[in-house]
């Protein structure tokens, strides 16, 4: 008989602004300790030296992460020009320099090729699994992989400040499986100077804005107190960008245990994914076809 996991049944997102240090992982296990949690995960990685937006589900919201996840994000970056590094970041060891430096008009041009649907490559120190391993592991032990290309959609690239001539602040805006890193040491290469990410901040993700994060200090400050669990926010506030249903009452009890249940639809269309709710709380999401939801994750949102 397995063993029966300890903490509260609380259910919703507590959004961290996370500083520069912790890995997402410490993040999460943090609020998990300060909210007595049973259950807790988070919504997209970001690096250790990486701050902003992260999204911490709890309970049943964990089931809403990949809607999180495949959601457009935001994010501020510099850029540091001239050097190359082998984590295409400022923690990494110098591989390559050169005295070139573009002028803004130059990157404002490059920009451009990296908008839209591209292929990127991730870093060689990545979480990317070769061959069943961590790339990251085979890098520190001095291994040079090559990495497949993956697809990323950008919806913006934008220059938004130059302090001076090493170092340019970009704003990003992309879908999910984007390495910022990647961006800036393409951008180098393209370019002819080489660069590498200097700072990184996620401001947005999905529906979860860095405003609304709490920091880690706070976080301790309100830790396994009603005033903490007042910054939990509802578990439906992930499924923004999803259609929702009004169930009816057979159709929620339905829904419940698994099977198609009926709802309530307007300007949806076959096939959609969709979630439904009764009496304000979401008790599935699952696709619509012909008047009723058919789950493909329940949520056990009763109070």
């Amino acid at each position: 008989m397995g063993r029966k996991r300890k903490g509260r049944d609380i259910s919703g997102w507590l959004i961290v602004d996370k500083p520069a240090g912790p890995t997402s992982t410490a993040v999460v296990n943090k609020v998990r300790w300060a909210l007595e949690a049973k259950k807790a995960g988070h919504a997209g990685t970001l690096d250790p030296d990486a701050t902003g937006v992260l999204a911490i589900a709890l309970g049943e919201a964990t089931k809403t992460v990949p809607y999180v996840t495949d959601a457009l994000k935001a994010y501020t970056f510099t850029v540091r020009f001239g050097q190359a590094t082998n984590t295409d970041d400022a923690e990494g060891e110098v591989i390559a320099e050169s005295d070139k430096r573009p002028s803004d008009a130059d990157i404002k041009t490059a920009l451009g090729a990296f908008i839209g649907d591209i292929e990127q490559v991730p870093p060689q120190f990545s979480a990317v699994k070769i061959d069943g391993e961590r790339a990251y592991k085979r890098a520190r032990d001095g291994e040079a992989m090559q990495i497949a290309a993956r697809p990323l959609y950008v919806d913006s690239l934008l220059l938004i400040d130059r302090a001076d001539a090493d170092h340019a602040t970009l704003e990003m805006v992309c879908g999910k499986g984007g390495y910022v890193r990647s961006i800036a040491r393409d951008l180098g290469q393209a370019l002819g100077c080489h660069a590498h990410v200097q700072q990184l901040r996620r401001i947005w993700s999905g529906p979860f804005d860095v405003e609304d994060g709490l920091s880690l200090d706070q976080i301790d400050a309100l830790a396994r107190s009603p005033d903490l669990d007042a910054h939990v926010l509802p578990l439906e506030n992930a499924l923004d960008d999803l259609p929702e249903l009004k169930a009816t009452a057979e159709g929620a009890a339905r829904l419940q245990h698994g099977n198609p249940g009926m709802v309530r639809a307007s300007g949806v269309e076959y096939g959609e994914t969709c979630w439904a709710s009764f009496d304000g709380r979401a008790v599935a999401i699952g696709r619509y076809k012909a008047g009723e939801l058919h789950p493909v994750r329940v949520l056990n949102t009763a109070p």
